[in-house]
């Protein structure tokens, strides 16, 4: 494909990877530092959960405001602003004080990082078309995968050797990168015409994911029937529900509810829903209990999942240019139950620790199936819409993943028992392995390939499907 690239392609697709992978560097920098962030700050279990969930929930929330912003000021200067942003809080993280401040920054951060992602995948997806825009997702996809690569080993080695503080500063390279790429690549940024920002509906629907998460983390803690719990559950989920009928009834929604009535994106939507929420599980549980319990150091532990980021790098374009081919039903539905059986694998994991034969057969078996995933998954669900919403597209779709990973963490407690110890472990991966089946039975139930010699055309455009109602 590069071959055949033009050079404004060429720095589209990086400039979509780095800004992508900034995002994707820091989930997984964090997760193997949380153990020491709880060591120095305190808090246990509750203070790793709202780390992650801090910033889970201002990225959820505001990545669909992202997507309306983009439409208003353009897709570049949206980026710009984001990795400006990011890289500021990512500064005031490593010099957090205490826990609280952290947690706030965690959630600055995540408005920034709801700015990257989506208007990354909107740029490849506005500069290219067909089997070449499944390959470019594919592309993509391997070589943001090197962060899955680069976040563990280098939070790890920071963890050991330096200080947890110094992995929030990783991605400033990056960052710098990424904006001079920016500036030599001089695209005329796209505007939508007419196009608003729903900032009641974004205020809804952070106080709703607020709400629900923080009754979620604290509830076992504080006590399910405690006013200050039920309080917050219920606020949560009333002010999500006017999120809802909001979007129903705004003249510019930032989640458009006709983009449903496709089915090969509201099916995509419902199979990342369960396919995400068990990869936020899987990840933060074994990292932190390859450390906690089994007693590893965080470069090894980070080290631990490398099979599965080799096996994403070397699949991933490839799988993206013959699901581009074949259409992505197949992978959609096999890569998630392959995942169910490596998430499986973990429950031979014991006391007498193994990694060799307890977890890198689990390591294998489910980077396989998240290769044969992920570039499929997103390439059927932008594909589906038409060219001109990919921006809210891809914004929704990332927004259903990173609120099905802030539910599954939220839950942590409640799914583990109160403890990540072996019996926790052995739960969670059980809890993994079901929601991965749930989303591959989902995506054979109601993905449709594109009719074959549409997928055939190598300049074909997107395939857009009908709504449902049409």
């Amino acid at each position: 494909m590069a071959e055949t690239m033009t050079r404004d392609q060429r720095l589209v697709l990086w400039i979509a990877v780095l800004a992508s992978f900034v995002s994707f560097l820091d989930g997984t920098v964090v997760n193997v530092a949380l153990p020491a962030i709880a060591d120095e700050l305190g808090g246990g279990l509750t203070t790793q959960q709202w780390v992650v969930d801090a910033y889970l929930v201002t990225l959820g929330a505001l990545i669909l405001v992202a997507g309306s912003l983009s439409d208003v000021f353009g897709r570049i200067r949206v980026i710009v602003v984001g990795l400006i942003g990011f890289g500021v809080t990512s500064v005031a993280i490593a010099l957090a004080p205490t826990a609280e401040f952290l947690i706030v920054t965690r959630a600055l951060q995540g408005v920034a990082g709801a700015l990257l992602v989506p208007s990354s995948l909107a740029l490849i997806t506005a500069n290219f078309r067909g089997p070449a825009q499944a390959r470019a997702i594919g592309i993509w996809t391997a070589a943001t995968t090197v962060a899955l690569i680069a976040g563990p080993v280098l939070g790890g080695l920071s963890v050991d050797f330096l200080s947890w503080r110094l992995v929030f500063l990783i991605n400033v390279v990056p960052i710098a990168v990424t904006l001079w790429l920016l500036a030599v690549l001089k695209q005329r940024d796209v505007r939508r015409p007419g196009a608003t920002v729903d900032w009641f509906g974004a205020l809804l629907c952070t106080i709703g994911l607020g709400g629900a998460v923080f009754g979620l983390i604290e509830g076992p803690r504080l006590g399910w029937g405690s006013p200050l719990i039920v309080t917050t559950l219920v606020v949560g989920v009333l002010a999500f529900a006017g999120f809802i009928v909001r979007q129903a009834l705004a003249r510019d929604p930032m989640m458009p509810l006709s983009l449903f009535r496709v089915r090969n994106f509201w099916t995509g939507n419902v199979a990342t829903a369960f396919i995400y929420a068990a990869l936020a599980l899987n990840g933060l549980v074994v990292v932190v209990y390859l450390q906690e319990g089994a007693g590893l150091s965080a470069t090894v532990a980070g080290l631990a999942s490398l099979p599965i980021t080799i096996l994403m790098i070397v699949l991933s374009s490839r799988i993206g240019a013959l699901a581009g081919k074949w259409g992505p039903r197949l992978f959609m539905t096999t890569g998630p139950l392959v995942m169910a059986v490596g998430s499986a694998l973990l429950l031979t994991v014991s006391a007498d620790f193994d990694y060799w034969w307890q977890v890198l057969p689990s390591m294998i078996v489910f980077g396989l199936g998240l290769a044969i995933t992920v570039a499929p998954l997103t390439a059927a669900i932008l594909g589906a819409i038409d060219p001109s919403r990919s921006g809210i597209a891809s914004a929704i779709n990332n927004a259903v993943a990173r609120v099905a990973g802030l539910i599954a963490i939220a839950m942590l407690a409640v799914i583990v028992g109160g403890a990540l110890d072996l019996r926790g472990f052995h739960q969670a991966a059980i809890v993994t392995a079901v929601l991965m089946a749930i989303g591959g039975i989902v995506s054979f139930a109601g993905i449709r390939n594109p009719p074959k010699n549409t997928a055939d055309a190598p300049d074909a455009p997107p395939v857009v499907e009908k709504s449902d109602d049409a």
